[in-house]
Order: structure tokens, then C-alpha cells, then sequence
């Protein structure tokens, strides 16, 4: 409750800090001011000095200053030497002389040129306007070699740009510190949920700094052409062609996000609702496809079934065949994606509570009407989150469209053509940003759908059992068909294996040892870099991920639904602009990290949240808040109720969050392939190079050995963080 006491003191405080805030920021101001303009006296006097003594060559001098001073010019007096009244203004630039001329016989001017004239410098505190810009004007003299007699003035106009930029960044900091201040003193004084503020202000400014700063940038620079603001990089985005692109990439999206959702249901109902046999081994395949680079299953896929692949050219002999355009794109990313959502579905389905199911069955229901009146409506949360998730990772795609789109355009696609292949940074920002479009509709739609409903299966009440609604056919049937994916994914990634022992594969098939030695050694580097990366960013993600999750499904706060739409948005932004957007924004101060380490984890950790975020809202509204009450009623605090209560329950999410940052760090190609450098390389990036220069060989050694880092990384985790058994449930027909 605020009280009047505790709103008195937190303005007392604030107005105290401000008070030396602005007493800092002044004296620091002053103190880099008179440090710019000692440095700005001293280089113009040194350039005054180098008139020319000939008078052929002062106009050669004035064009001279214009190149070592950017966006300033200057005019000379020259004296004459029988009259020291009378002298002849030298000029080459017409603006310059404009401006001189319409200042000549002001005060500040007539000062500046007595000041000179007793051989003294002079700098203009009169704020003029120069080429749209601010800038000021300095005197100085000319003297002849002795340093007796004046023989000119050099007036220069120089930009108000010394020290402006630490002016800049000094009054960043400053305003920086008050707010952060007042945001942290607001927290302690007015607010009784502490940590709660302290994680909504934390999340804020990660949202502000890695996501609205540099989409802001890029946002920007859409409207910048040659520098000036101009309307022309949208006038071009928004045409026809584009507008098709968009359209193609809604449409991609649609069939993959629905296609993904149903195999990645099937897959996850078939480990963890019904009894077949071999889950172990399916959860573990069914988790391969996110484990290699995204477009190591289209180059198998090419390498296959392509207009000379091994089956349509080898074995059967197919003409007319082609697996390029929709239908190609649809398979690839549906066997890429399908992952997402069973990742997110099997956290779901595992912590169904299976009492109400049981109840349906015991009044006479049938199978199929407890399937779809009870089992599946209670995962719709789960379901949407993973439609959503495949959707937004479908539009951001641009490594398998550029490979397997053949005549079908897609934005992403475009986008990239534009930044890479056409060096317009601002063309490829704007079709990048118009995919945020159906992005944060779809986000938006989901979420209100799921706020109007309750799906709250845990209540803290044992039940550790589950009951298969499958009847023995449909299990029959969902094994065959979870079996059947299972060993087209195999064959799969049994070309991009076969291809580390092939020489060339596609021309010459015989059997060879020496890619892997070739690999590894010129691979090495890029292996550590990678692993060390990725190790970073998992923990923080995770960790980041629930806790966000948790402020979102349980608590109320102001502008809670924009800082959630803003943790999704990396999700859904092709990565293409999300590396432009960040070396835009992080490759000048105060936050200079291009070519860091860290611009790397923090791209990982923000680029993945989503996904954390996502899984961890689909569990947690299914746990009912009463068990997290009763922790604060027996004393537990917010940090208590979140290490003790959720995070157990949400375990499967968390798990699934910590895993999906390792192997997308792992595998990421389009934002970290603008943000990688000579110290921090990535496998990835590698692999893509081996891969454009037809080295497949290398690339499927490469490949291989980040599978197996990946899923031994997995195994790790599983032991690190231990499985409670809180939602470990016996499966009984």
C-alpha cells in the first residue's frame, strides 16, 4: 500500500539523486567542452599556420580544410599590404562565404576579427546554422614568418560535433542512472512484491536494450536513404512483388505450423499417453532434426530425392519429378520444425492430470468422446503455443527457401537477397519487418483465445498415473505411423553419415577416411568457439525463460501484455535482421560489443526466450495457483515459491527450454553469421561454407560431430538436473 510517508521519501530521494545527478553531468559537460574546444583551438592554428605564402595556392588550401575538417569550410582574409585596412576575401565554397558575409559586420564577428588582428585566436560562442547543421566559427591569424605582421584570417566554420558525441554519451549515462534509480527506489519504497518488480524491471530492460534499441535501428534506417529520411525503401517493400513474398510466406507458414502440430501431437500422445514400446528411442529421434544446421535436411533432401538425387535418378528413374517450390518446402520444414511442437506438447501432455479422464471413462464414455472432450482440450494451450512457435519460426526460414524454393518466393528469402546480394540494408530491414506483421497477429490471437478459458489440471493432489484412452488399434496404428517418420528421418540422416565416409558424394561414391581428419583439424577452433557459446547461453536462457513465465501466467502488472508481445518478437524476426539489427546498434557506444563473445550469447539468449517462455505458460497454466499460495501463506517468499514449487512442476519445461537454447545455439546460421569474427567462429557458418563450395564431405563430418555433441550435452543435462518425480506418471490400460 502507498502511504503518503513512503511517497514523500521517494520523491525526497529522487529529487536528492537528481540534484547530484545533474550537478555530475554538468561539471563532466564542461570539463569535456573545454577539453574539445583546447584540442579544436590548437588543430585549426596549426592548419591558420599553413596558409600559403603564394597566393595561387591559398584557394588550393581552402579546399584543403574542407577534407580535414568533415562538414566544415573556411574562409580567408587576406590582407593587403599596402593598406592593413583593406583586404580580399578568398572563398571556394559558396556557402561558407554566404555565411561569413551574413555575419561580417555583427559584433561577435568584428570581435573575433580584432582578436586576430592582434595576432590572438578567437572561437565564436554564437551558435550559427551551416548545412542544416549546428556550428560555430574560429579565428585565426596568419602571420608572416617573423610573427610580427598579420597576413590574413582564416575564419573556419567548423560542425559543433568536438566533443558531441561524449556529450551524447554523457547525458545517456546520466539520464541512464535516474531512471534505473528511480525504477529501483520505486521498487523498495512503493511496491510490496519486491522481487517481483526487481524481475519485471530486469526483463524490461533486456526487452529494451537487446530487443526495441536494435529493431529501432533497423526501423530507422528503413526510412534513411543516402542519409535523409525518404519513404522510398517502403514504397519499394510495399509493391506487388513483395506483398507476393509476404503472401507466399503466410501460406509456407500455415501448412508447416499446421502440419508440425499434428506430427508433433502424434508423437508426443504416442510416448506419453500410451504404452508402445521404444519411447526412449523415438523422443531421442524425434529431437534430431533441431540438432543439425536447418539446412543440412534440405541438402539430404536435394541429395535424395533432387532432379539427380540417389532415389528419383538412381533407383527409379524419375524425369519429371521435382521437389522444388511449395510442396518441397512444406516436407523439409515440417520434418525440421515438428520438433518445436512436440517439445512443447510433450511437456503438456506429460502433466495431464488423467482424473478427469478416468471420470468420463467410469460414466460409460467412449474413448474417442474422452479424447476429444477432455484430453484435448486441456492441451490447447500447449497446442497454440506450438502452432505459434512453428509459425513464427517458419516466416524467420531463410536457409531452406534459399536452397529448395525454386520459383515460390518467400519474404525471408527476399530480404536476405536484398541485404546480401544487393547491399541495401534498409530494403532488407523493411521486408524483414513486415514479417512481424502476421507474427504478432497470430500472438495476439492465441493469447486471448487461451486468457478466456481455464486449463488447470494440476492441483497439487497425488495422481501419478495415467489412463490410455487409445484403444489397441489406434495405439497399432499411431506406432506404425510414429515408426514410419522415425525411419524417414533415419534415412535422412543416414545420407548426411554416409556422406562423411564418401568422397564426393553425388559424382564419386567411393569409400575415404580422410574427410574426418580434414574436418576436424580445419574445424577446430570453429568446435570450441561453439561449445563454449552455447554453453553460456543455456543457463541464462533457462533460467531467464521460467521466470518470465511465471511473472506472465501469475502476475498483474502494467503493461504486462507489451512486454510480453516484445519477448516474443526475436522469435518471429528473420535472423538475418536481427544480426544487421545488432551490429547496428552494438557497434558504436556506449555499447560497443561487435566482435565480442558476448554479442553472441546475448543473440542466443534473446533469440531463443520464446521458446522457454512458451513452454513454461503452457505448463504453468495448467498447475493451480493454490499450491503456490499455501507456500506463501506458511512463509515462503517469491524466490522460495519459484525454487521450491514451480520450477519442479515445470521441470519438463524448463528441461525443454535449457535443451532447445543449447541445440538452436548450437545450429544457428542467419543472425550469427553477420556477428561471428576471426576469435569467435562458428561450426555452423563452417559447415555452410564447406557445403557452398560442394565439400559435402567435410560438412557431413562437421554435421556429425555436432549431433554428437549435442546429444551427449543432452545426456549431461539430464543428470545435472535431476528429475523430481513430480509428474512422473504410470501409464495403465
Amino acid at each position: 500500500m502507498i502511504t503518503k510517508d513512503r511517497l514523500f521519501k521517494f520523491l525526497l530521494a529522487l529529487a536528492v539523486f537528481a540534484a547530484a545527478d545533474l550537478w555530475i553531468y554538468s561539471t563532466l559537460r564542461n570539463s569535456i567542452r573545454s577539453s574539445a574546444n583546447a584540442e579544436r583551438t590548437k588543430q585549426l592554428s596549426l592548419l591558420a599556420l599553413g596558409v600559403p605564402d603564394n597566393p595561387e595556392y591559398i584557394e588550393q588550401w581552402l579546399g584543403g580544410v574542407e577534407q580535414s575538417i568533415e562538414g566544415g569550410a573556411a574562409v580567408y582574409l587576406r590582407y593587403s599590404a599596402d593598406d592593413p585596412e583593406l583586404y580580399d576575401t578568398l572563398a571556394v565554397n559558396e556557402d561558407a562565404l554566404g555565411l561569413w558575409q551574413s555575419i561580417e559586420r555583427t559584433p561577435d564577428a568584428e570581435k573575433g576579427l580584432e582578436a586576430a588582428y592582434y595576432l590572438e585566436q578567437y572561437a565564436s560562442t554564437v551558435a550559427l546554422e551551416y548545412k542544416g547543421q549546428k556550428a560555430r566559427v574560429f579565428y585565426a591569424p596568419k602571420p608572416d614568418e617573423e610573427g610580427i605582421e598579420l597576413l590574413g584570417i582564416a575564419i573556419f566554420i567548423v560542425p559543433e560535433a568536438a566533443g558531441g558525441n561524449l556529450e551524447r554519451l554523457l547525458g545517456i549515462f546520466a539520464l541512464g542512472a535516474f531512471v534505473f534509480f528511480a525504477a529501483l527506489t520505486g521498487i523498495a519504497k512503493l511496491l510490496r512484491d519486491q522481487i517481483v518488480g526487481y524481475a519485471v524491471l530486469v526483463l524490461t530492460l533486456l526487452a529494451g536494450v537487446f530487443i526495441v534499441f536494435p529493431l529501432g535501428e533497423a526501423f530507422r534506417l528503413s526510412f534513411l536513404k543516402d542519409g535523409a529520411y525518404s519513404l522510398d525503401v517502403w514504397t519499394r517493400s510495399l509493391s506487388g512483388s513483395s506483398l507476393k513474398a509476404l503472401w507466399g510466406s503466410i501460406r509456407l507458414g500455415l501448412w508447416t505450423a499446421s502440419c508440425s502440430t499434428i506430427v508433433g501431437f502424434v508423437f508426443a500422445f504416442a510416448i506419453y499417453r500410451t504404452s508402445m514400446r521404444g519411447k526412449r528411442f523415438l523422443s531421442a529421434i524425434a529431437q534430431l532434426p533441431v540438432i543439425s544446421p536447418p539446412f543440412s535436411l534440405t541438402l539430404s533432401i536435394i541429395l535424395l530425392a533432387g532432379n539427380n538425387g540417389l532415389i528419383t535418378k538412381q533407383l527409379f528413374g524419375l524425369q519429371n519429378f521435382s521437389i522444388y517450390g511449395l510442396s518441397g518446402l512444406v516436407i523439409v520444414q515440417t520434418i525440421g520444425m515438428f520438433p518445436i511442437a512436440f517439445l512443447t506438447l510433450a511437456s503438456v501432455l506429460q502433466a495431464l492430470d488423467s482424473t478427469l479422464e478416468e471420470a468420463a471413462l467410469d460414466l460409460n464414455a467412449s474413448r474417442w468422446k474422452v479424447f476429444s472432450t477432455v484430453t484435448l482440450p486441456l492441451a490447447v494451450p500447449g497446442i497454440l503455443s506450438a502452432w505459434l512457435l512453428v509459425f513464427t519460426n517458419s516466416l524467420a526460414d531463410f536457409a531452406n527457401p534459399l536452397l529448395l524454393a525454386g520459383n515460390y518466393r518467400v519474404l525471408s528469402v527476399e530480404a536476405y537477397i536484398q541485404v546480401t546480394g544487393r547491399n541495401d540494408l534498409g530494403g532488407g530491414a523493411a521486408l524483414s519487418l513486415l514479417l512481424l506483421l502476421p507474427t504478432l497477429t497470430a500472438f495476439f490471437v492465441q493469447r486471448n483465445w487461451v486468457a478466456k478459458r481455464s486449463f488447470i489440471t494440476v492441483t497439487g493432489k497425488p495422481n501419478a498415473k495415467l489412463v490410455e484412452i487409445a484403444s489397441p488399434m489406434v495405439r497399432r496404428s499411431l506406432s506404425v505411423a510414429v515408426w514410419a517418420a522415425t525411419a524417414f528421418i533415419i534415412s535422412l540422416y543416414g545420407t548426411i553419415v554416409a556422406g562423411c565416409f564418401v568422397k564426393n558424394w553425388g559424382i564419386d561414391y567411393s569409400f575415404t577416411l580422410s574427410n574426418i581428419s580434414e574436418a576436424l583439424s580445419r574445424g577446430g577452433e570453429a568446435i570450441r568457439s561453439t561449445v563454449t557459446l552455447a554453453a553460456a547461453a543455456t543457463p541464462i536462457a533457462g533460467i531467464l525463460a521460467m521466470a518470465a513465465a511465471m511473472i506472465f501466467v501469475r502476475k498483474s502488472f502494467v503493461g504486462k501484455r507489451a512486454l510480453e508481445a516484445l519477448m516474443m518478437t526475436p522469435f518471429a524476426v528473420p535472423g538475418t535482421l536481427l544480426g544487421i539489427a545488432y551490429i547496428l546498434a552494438f557497434n558504436k557506444t556506449p555499447l560497443l560489443l561487435v566482435g565480442t563473445g558476448a554479442i553472441i550469447v546475448i543473440n542466443y539468449v534473446i533469440r531463443e526466450l520464446p521458446v522457454g517462455i512458451e513452454g513454461g505458460v503452457a505448463s504453468l497454466r495448467q498447475i493451480d495457483p493454490s499450491i503456490e499460495e499455501a507456500a506463501r501463506d506458511l512463509g515462503a517468499d517469491e524466490s522460495m515459491v519459484f525454487r521450491s514449487i514451480v520450477l519442479p512442476l515445470i521441470r519438463p519445461a524448463f528441461i525443454t527450454s535449457m535443451s532447445y537454447t543449447f541445440v538452436r545455439s548450437m545450429t544457428a546460421v542467419s543472425a550469427v553469421i553477420f556477428l561471428i569474427s576471426a576469435r569467435w567462429y562458428h561450426m555452423t557458418v563452417l559447415i555452410y561454407n564447406f557445403s557452398e563450395n560442394l565439400r559435402f564431405g567435410l560438412a557431413s563430418v562437421l554435421a556429425t560431430t555436432l549431433i554428437i555433441i549435442v546429444m551427449s550435452a543432452f545426456g549431461l543435462m539430464r543428470l545435472l538436473v535431476r528429475d523430481s518425480g513430480a509428474l512422473d506418471k504410470t501409464i495403465t490400460r
